[in-house]
C-alpha cells in the first residue's frame, strides 16, 4: 500500500489535500493524471449504465435538500455509527472496528480492543454518532436553518421519482442514474482514499414492481460484478458478501456487497441492496405527495419496490491502481542493462488509463527530431489524451510512462525525417512497430478500440 501511495504522490495521481498547511485527515485532492482516471471511469460507468441502457436515465442532484428528506429517509436517525472513545488518550474509534481488530498492527494496537495510539484498553461506552456533516442555509444560524450534506445521491433520485417518470413517460421497471459528490464525517479512517470524507458515489435507484424485486436484484448483483471485470479487475480478487439480516441498514431487505482484495485485506467496493418500497413511501408520507405509480396495463396503483446498485468511484480507483501494479525485478529490458533493481508497470487497462499515447523525440538536442515530435503531438491531441515528453534518455522516458500506465510510446528518430514515419512501443508486450504519420490516427484508434 504504501508504494502505491508512494507512486500516486511521485507521479501526480494523488495528493494529500492542503499539504502545504500539514494536510487533512481523510481528504484528498486528484492531481492531472489522477483527475483523467477518475473521469475514464466515470465515463465507462456512464457508458454501460445510461448510454447503453434503454430503461436508465441520468439526473444531477443537489448536495444541499431540503432537511426534512433526512428525517423521511431516516438518516436523522438511523445513519449513525458507535463510537467510543480511549479514555487514556481520547483517541475516537468505531466500537466495531476495535471489537474486529481492525487497528491491531498499527502503532501500539497489539490486539483487538486496544488503542492505536497509546496501547490503551479502557474506553467509554459506545455511542450512536451520526456522519451526516451539518450546514446552515443562509445568513442566520439557527434551528431553522440546519440542513445537510449529503451522505449518497439516492435520495433526490426519490424526491424526484414522479417528475422524471412523467417527464420522460417511463414505465416500470426503469432506473434513475447519477453521479455525484457526496461527504460522511468518518469516524475513524484510513487506507489510503479508501475511507475518505468526501467522495463520488455512482449509483442506480431501478424501479420494479413488488413481487418482482428478487430477480431484479439478481440481474442487477450479475450486471455490477461484470462491470468491475470488464474494467480489467482480476476475478480472483473479488467476492460476494451477503449482509446478515441483523447487519442490514434500516430500508434494506436484502444486501450484497462485492469485495476486493486489497494489500489491507477485503474490503467493500460496491453493493446491491434491496430497498423495499420503503423510500417512496415514506416521502410520500412526509411531503403530503402521492409518489405512487399506476400501471396503465394492470389497472392498479402501487409503490414500487427499488434495487439499488451502488459505487464509490474512488473505491473503484484505488482497485484498479492496485490491480494494475506490477513489479518487475530485474527490469523488463534485456538489451541493456537495468537502470533500477525493480521497475514499475501500471497495467491499467486501455479504457481507463489517463495517458494513451506519449511522443518522444529520440534526443532533445537535435531540433530536426524535436519539431517533428512536437508536430506529432499536436496532430494527436485532439484524439487521444496525450503527452510530450524530451527529458532524459530515452529508456528514462519510456520507463516513467510504464510507471503512469501509458498504452503506446512513440519515438521520432532519424529515420522518421527520411521516411515520414515512427516506432509505436507497446506497454505491455514492449515491441515495436514503424508506422507511417499519415497513419497513425487510424492506427491508434484500431489499437485502442
Amino acid at each position: 500500500m504504501e508504494k502505491i501511495i508512494s507512486l500516486c504522490k511521485r507521479r501526480g495521481f494523488i495528493f494529500p489535500s492542503s499539504e502545504i498547511y500539514g494536510g487533512i485527515e481523510a481528504l484528498w485532492d486528484y492531481g492531472p493524471l489522477g483527475s483523467l482516471l477518475k473521469n475514464n471511469i466515470k465515463k465507462e460507468w456512464l457508458k454501460r449504465f445510461v448510454q447503453e441502457k434503454e430503461d436508465v436515465v441520468l439526473i444531477d442532484g443537489t448536495v444541499l435538500m431540503n432537511p426534512k428528506i433526512w428525517e423521511a429517509s431516516g438518516h436523522l436517525k438511523s445513519f449513525t455509527d458507535p463510537l467510543v472513545e480511549c479514555k487514556n488518550c481520547h483517541s475516537r474509534f468505531r466500537a466495531d472496528h476495535m471489537e474486529n481488530g481492525s487497528f491491531v498492527g498499527e502503532d501500539k494496537a497489539k490486539s483487538k480492543n486496544q488503542c492505536s495510539q497509546c496501547g490503551g484498553k479502557n474506553f467509554t461506552p459506545p455511542k450512536n454518532f451520526n456522519l451526516m456533516f451539518k450546514t446552515f442555509l443562509g445568513p442566520v444560524e439557527d434551528k431553522a436553518s440546519i440542513t445537510y450534506l449529503r451522505p449518497e445521491t439516492a435520495q433526490s433520485m426519490f424526491t424526484d421519482f414522479k417528475l422524471v417518470q412523467e417527464s420522460q413517460r417511463l414505465k416500470i421497471p426503469f432506473g434513475i442514474a447519477q453521479i455525484g459528490r457526496c461527504f460522511r464525517n468518518e469516524i475513524t479512517t484510513g487506507n489510503f482514499i479508501f475511507r475518505s470524507r468526501e467522495f463520488d458515489i455512482a449509483e442506480i435507484e431501478y424501479f420494479v414492481e413488488p413481487g418482482k424485486d428478487e430477480k431484479w436484484f439478481d440481474t442487477w448483483l450479475n450486471e455490477w460484478e461484470k462491470f468491475f471485470l470488464d474494467l480489467g479487475l482480476r476475478k480472483e480478487n473479488l467476492r460476494r458478501y451477503e449482509h446478515p439480516k441483523k447487519s442490514l441498514a434500516h430500508y434494506s431487505k436484502r444486501t450484497v456487497d462485492i469485495e476486493y482484495k486489497f494489500p489491507f485485506g477485503w474490503g467493500e467496493l460496491a453493493g446491491v441492496a434491496n430497498r423495499t418500497d420503503y423510500d417512496l413511501k415514506n416521502h410520500s408520507e412526509f411531503s403530503g405527495q402521492d409518489l405512487s405509480y399506476y400501471d396503465e396495463e394492470k389497472k392498479k396503483k402501487y409503490y414500487p419496490y427499488v434495487i439499488e446498485p451502488t459505487v464509490g468511484i474512488e473505491r473503484i480507483l484505488l482497485a484498479v491502481l492496485c490491480d494494475a501494479y506490477t513489479e518487475v525485478k530485474g527490469g523488463r529490458t534485456k538489451t541493456t542493462t537495468a537502470v533500477k533493481e525493480v521497475e514499475i508497470v501500471l497495467k491499467l487497462d486501455r479504457k481507463l488509463a489517463p495517458i494513451k499515447v506519449a511522443v518522444l523525440p529520440l534526443v532533445k538536442n537535435k531540433p530536426g527530431l524535436v519539431k517533428k515530435a512536437k508536430k506529432v503531438h499536436q496532430l494527436l491531441k485532439s484524439h487521444f489524451d496525450c503527452q510530450y515528453d524530451e527529458l532524459g534518455s530515452i529508456g528514462r522516458r519510456y520507463r516513467r510512462q510504464d510507471e503512469i500506465g501509458t498504452i503506446f510510446c512513440l519515438t521520432v528518430d532519424f529515420d522518421s525525417l527520411k521516411q515520414d514515419d515512427l516506432t509505436v512501443r507497446d506497454r505491455d508486450t514492449m515491441k515495436q512497430k514503424r508506422v507511417k504519420i499519415n497513419e497513425l490516427v487510424e492506427h491508434l484508434k484500431k489499437k485502442l478500440a
